[in-house]
């Protein structure tokens, strides 16, 4: 029987003996993480890696992205430690995700001390234009037809919850979807009991189905989604622009990691 956890494992060794790099975080960051599988749900591998300190003080530019394996099983690639840090200090959604991930294929000390200051660097309005321009897409690319994959609810149903969980909390949102669903308490109007109802129903379907199949509209599901995309283009407009300018600290966070690599080696 195939162990897909000790692949994994595998191929993180794999990368870090052929790149010569060490790799400090690798997680889930798909529909596993977020807790909405199929039973033919491919796993997506994120991970960040560093080089030797030696590696970043050099003139020419290093390649910062590692795409190491893609099939229909496996998604694995990473980003190198400055691109990663440099994505926090923009308040980048997906790196702060993969923070955020319940399902840690790999950690160290260095990331432990990194996660101390990433979120510091969170901007409402980047991830709110960010999750608003992904349930968009996905509403206006696949969404459009009587017959759809039901995979294509998620990908714009989690997205419109993490803008509400923002609203609400002004705080990075959960990765796990049924942590959203606690958002559905009575105090949000656009949350009613007949959404949950169809969500609920949409996440049993999607448990036993598989990723490719197509079905019917759900008019509750996808009337919520059309709406509130609305609604929080207007939001996500008129945000004031949150960044924060200053990179000492994740200039600070950089060396650090550099030293901590160094000496652990």
């Amino acid at each position: 029987m195939r162990n897909i956890h000790q692949e994994i494992q595998n191929n993180l060794n794999g990368i870090e003996e052929k790149y010569g790099v060490k790799i400090i975080l690798a997680v889930e960051s798909g529909s596993r993480a977020w807790g909405f599988a199929s039973p033919d749900s491919d796993y997506d591998v994120r991970f960040i890696y560093a080089h030797k300190k030696d590696e970043y003080l050099r003139v020419d530019t290093m390649p910062d992205v590692i795409e190491w394996h893609l099939d229909d099983v496996l998604d694995i690639n990473g980003w190198d430690l400055k691109k990663a840090l440099l994505a926090i200090a923009k308040g980048n959604p997906n790196i702060m995700e993969w923070a955020n991930s319940g399902i840690v294929y790999r950690s160290s000390d260095v990331w432990d001390q990194i996660s101390k200051y990433a979120f510091h660097y969170f901007s409402q309005k980047a991830a709110l234009c960010h999750y608003y321009g992904t349930a968009k897409t996905t509403l206006e690319t696949h969404l459009r037809n009587e017959m759809i994959r039901y995979k294509k609810y998620f990908y714009a149903l989690r997205p419109l919850l993490c803008c509400k969980w923002i609203e609400r909390y002004h705080e990075v949102p959960p990765m796990e979807f049924q942590t959203l669903l606690t958002l559905f308490d009575g105090n949000d109007p656009d949350l009613d009991p007949e959404l949950f109802t169809s969500i609920q129903a949409l996440l049993e379907r999607k448990a036993v189905t598989e990723e490719k199949d197509l079905n019917p509209q759900m008019p509750v599901i996808i009337d919520f989604i059309r709406s509130e995309c609305d609604k929080q283009k207007t939001i996500s407009e008129s945000l004031q622009d949150d960044h924060r300018r200053d990179f000492d600290e994740i200039n600070r966070t950089f060396r650090m990691a550099l030293d901590l690599m160094a000496d652990n080696w």
